[in-house]
């Protein structure tokens, strides 16, 4: 740019300077480039130094090169100022720590006292100016502690007379006083966890108490394994080892939210590992802890069938596993058919309990309030669908576990000789004859239930709720007389309570709030006209 600024009539010299410098203007340090450039003529040197103050360059003049005094003296004065500069500023250095060290001894001392100033301001902006000349506060205090906080005031305002601090309970407020739970280390992390979702109001039950057991245990049906409940259990206990060490210090984000659910992963891990028993699961593998009652020959073949030892029959109770699932099942060949059914069903039970049990609360909630309007409008609602379906499911579910279906399937089999020569209806010759070619098992059952099997054969749980929704009145294979009429009337019920559910609360305060203004309406226009005649008969 100097090139073409100047036509070429110029000289120009740079050279970096390699260590960093502080710019007087800004006072960063920064890497610095010197110039030097020579021109012929005054308008040259105008250019440049416009250019140069364009680019917040330092410029600085330099004598003729012929005057060697000159310069000279000029290289002196300009150490002469580095050096006082120097000594300055490393004075203004030493003065400013001093300073600060003198400042750190009082730092936590003035923080805790603005703070406290802070504090105390801002509470009594919300206090408010009474006639008389004094502040007027109003607060809620938890009962147990009222006859503490009437002392602490009392305290307070000693200093100040007698009669400086008044405190006076005051009866029939309108607004509810906020919730207060007295908690404790093993409860505090829970009720953390419910008031993530929302806080109770006041007088309510107060779920976390349940949290601390259906929680734990519920996660422990979820991740029930030996091994990595372990794993947490441990970690658990070396938090609670380390309880005392880490109360009182400032800890990390993750290691305080570790620290204040301590409880609740020591909880965690215990009923992991106890689920993780009842599966027989240790890091996926079964365990043959008690021995297992069942057992293959010396040289299985693939899809040889396991058989019960010691002369075992299915339903024996000296032939069951004693504690948890038997470990043969880890290696059969319909282990996940086997495992996915008692675990998904497991779950569904627990948890439609659980949300049962939530609806239990919500009602006794509501009729302690004597909010009516909820229990008539809500609550109930919520029971006939809950109960309808996932009620009914679960009974369908015990059902399907305590009948003997081999008994029943015997029933409905027709069971021949080893010749071929007689088979009987269920191996039972009064019976009579049966041909196991033509006769179904509908025609052999004598439940008489109805469906392909007429009762005689297990479900299939989903495809019997999926059909209560699909086709009502039918089942395929009922376990039970009447179930198709019976699971007509509870869908019905269902989706009857799905638009009471989603209608009737606002409908009905809709309809109240409408009676009241109607209501005030005409208050005002009956006072309107008792005002007109009493001014005519004054007149």
């Amino acid at each position: 740019m100097l090139f073409r600024a100047t036509r070429g009539n110029c000289y120009v010299r740079c050279e970096d300077v390699d260590t960093p410098m502080v710019d007087p203007k800004t006072g960063v340090s920064e890497h610095k480039l010197v110039f030097i450039v020579f021109y012929k003529s005054e308008n040259v040197g105008s250019k440049i130094q416009k250019i140069c103050e364009a680019f917040s360059a330092n410029t600085y003049d330099v004598p003729d090169m012929d005057h060697v005094d000159d310069i000279t003296a000029l290289m002196e004065d300009n150490f002469s100022e580095l050096n006082d500069a120097r000594v300055v500023l490393k004075h203004n250095h030493n003065m400013r720590y001093t300073m600060c060290n003198r400042l750190a001894q009082h730092l936590e001392e003035w923080t805790w006292i603005i703070l406290k100033e802070k504090s105390t301001y801002h509470t009594l902006n919300m206090f408010k100016d009474d006639v008389r000349g004094c502040l007027r506060g109003e607060g809620w205090v938890v009962a147990s502690q009222y006859d503490e906080a009437v002392a602490v005031a009392n305290q307070a305002g000693s200093p100040f007379g007698s009669a400086s601090v008044a405190v006076q309970e005051v009866y029939g407020v309108q607004s509810s006083p906020p919730t207060y739970f007295k908690t404790n280390k093993f409860t505090d992390a829970y009720q953390e966890f419910v008031n993530t979702y929302g806080v109770p109001r006041y007088r309510e039950i107060n779920p976390a108490l349940f949290t601390a057991v259906t929680f734990p245990f519920l996660f422990g049906i979820m991740y029930g394994d030996i091994g990595h409940g372990l794993c947490l259990f441990l970690a658990g206990c070396f938090l609670l080892v380390r309880e005392s060490a880490h109360e009182g210090q400032k800890l990390g984000e993750l290691m305080a939210g570790l620290h204040a659910g301590r409880y609740m992963i020591f909880m965690m891990g215990a009923f992991a590992i106890y689920a993780g028993l009842i599966y027989n699961d240790c890091f996926s593998l079964g365990l043959d802890l008690f021995g297992s009652k069942w057992e293959w020959s010396d040289d299985p073949e693939e899809g040889e069938e396991a058989q019960l030892i010691d002369d075992c029959k299915i339903g024996d109770a000296d032939c069951v596993y004693p504690f948890g699932t038997d470990p043969a099942w880890h290696v059969a060949e319909n282990e996940l058919e086997f495992f996915n059914s008692l675990k998904m069903k497991l779950s569904v039970i627990l948890g439609v309990i659980q949300m049962t049990f939530g609806i239990v609360l919500r009602t006794m909630n509501a009729v302690h309030n004597k909010e009516w309007i909820d229990v008539n409008l809500e609550c109930i609602p919520m029971f006939i669908f809950d109960l309808s379906f996932f009620g009914y499911m679960c009974i369908l579910i015990f059902m399907k576990w305590g009948i003997n279906w081999d008994q029943r399937m015997l029933e409905a089999s027709c069971v021949c000789d080893p010749d071929l020569t007689n088979c009987f209806a269920g191996g039972d010759p009064s019976r009579g004859t049966c041909d196991p070619e033509t006769d179904t098992a509908a025609d052999l059952c004598t439940k008489d239930f109805g469906g392909e099997g007429d009762g005689c054969q297990p479900p299939n749980i989903i495809a019997t709720l999926i059909g209560i929704v699909l086709s009502p009145g039918t089942v395929d294979e009922p376990m039970y007389g009447g179930q198709g009429a019976v699971q007509t009337v509870l869908i019905v019920m269902m989706f009857l309570s799905v638009p009471v559910l989603l209608l009737g609360k606002p409908l009905m305060l809709r309809h109240k709030h409408q009676s009241t203004v109607l209501l005030g309406r005409e208050g005002s226009d009956s006072g309107t006209c008792r005002a007109g005649s009493q001014s005519r008969g004054g007149s």
